[in-house]
């Protein structure tokens, strides 16, 4: 019987559910949490909010999972892809809340795509992948067709988060597989350290109001914990590049986010934008993409 369970490990439970499924929750949450970020504007500068966001994450992880405890297992390259995840997070949630300041949730979305539709272009193998590409692609542009002379500090913060991004999907599929939430709670716990510099001030008021503080822990459970966690459940299983163009789903749940929470009507090209962005996805065929 013994030799038998080893030959056939059960399998567990996180493993049954298909890695789309994880995915999805985590294109929801993606900006879920964020949009909630908004309405703290108001009381708690953006980089402000960033951080509580990252502490209150890292707190988590660190109750769960007191990752400190694995980072002697690690090897030096797993070491030095744990700390540059953790600056590039810190980096990451500071520009993306700079920009969401100053631009629709759906808009900073989409720019946020750009990134990992090139990971997936670099995956692509067949006719059907490529086209896939090509489709999410023209959702992507047309998502983006508002002005750059509107805002563009908050276009600037908005590509600097573009390029972290692409850094944090290549490293977070570094680290995947077992163990990889231990390690993305190295990486938090790096990141709120890398942040404290630049957020702390502007966090300051949250910590004279429990109203706020309670709303800024909640958007770090819902930004950071939830989505980062699915992401490592979903990369563990996922190649990269399918994983990339999954993302081109992220502008559509970005705009859908932002009407229902913060009201901000897409146009009629917006839509249109979504619909070729899950197009393809649609037509994408993760066999047909390599890692």
């Amino acid at each position: 019987m013994d030799s038998l369970a080893l030959a056939n490990p059960p399998i567990r439970l996180a493993d049954r559910v298909p890695p789309q499924t994880y995915f999805v929750a985590s294109a929801i949450f993606h900006y879920l949490g964020p949009a909630f970020a908004v309405m703290l504007f108001a009381a708690v500068q953006p980089l402000g909010v960033a951080w509580l966001r990252i502490a209150s994450a890292a707190i988590v992880f660190a109750i769960w999972r007191r990752p400190w405890r694995y980072f002697r297992t690690l090897t030096t390259s797993e070491r030095w892809a744990v700390v540059g995840l953790g600056v590039g997070l810190a980096g990451m949630n500071s520009l993306f809340y700079l920009a969401i300041q100053r631009l629709p949730l759906g808009t900073v979305g989409a720019i946020e795509f750009l990134g990992p539709i090139g990971l997936a272009a670099l995956g692509a193998r067949t006719a059907r992948n490529i086209l896939a590409v090509i489709v999410a692609v023209g959702g992507v542009a047309i998502l983006t067709h508002v002005r750059l002379a509107g805002a563009p500090l908050g276009y600037l913060f908005a590509f600097a988060n573009c390029a972290l991004f692409v850094l944090y999907i290549v490293l977070g599929h570094r680290i995947s597989g077992n163990g990889g939430i231990d390690r993305l709670g190295l990486a938090m716990l790096i990141a709120a350290v890398a942040a404290f510099p630049i957020g702390i001030a502007q966090a300051a008021p949250a910590f004279l109001d429990p109203r706020l503080l309670a709303a800024g822990i909640g958007v770090g459970v819902s930004s950071s914990v939830i989505p980062y966690v699915a992401d490592q459940l979903a990369m563990a299983r996922l190649p990269r590049a399918s994983f990339a163009l999954m993302m081109s789903i992220l502008p559509a749940t970005a705009t859908a986010i932002g009407f229902l929470v913060l009201r901000q009507v897409p146009t009629v090209l917006e839509l249109l934008g979504i619909a070729l962005v899950i197009a393809g996805v649609a037509l994408h065929r993760a066999r047909d993409v390599g890692d």
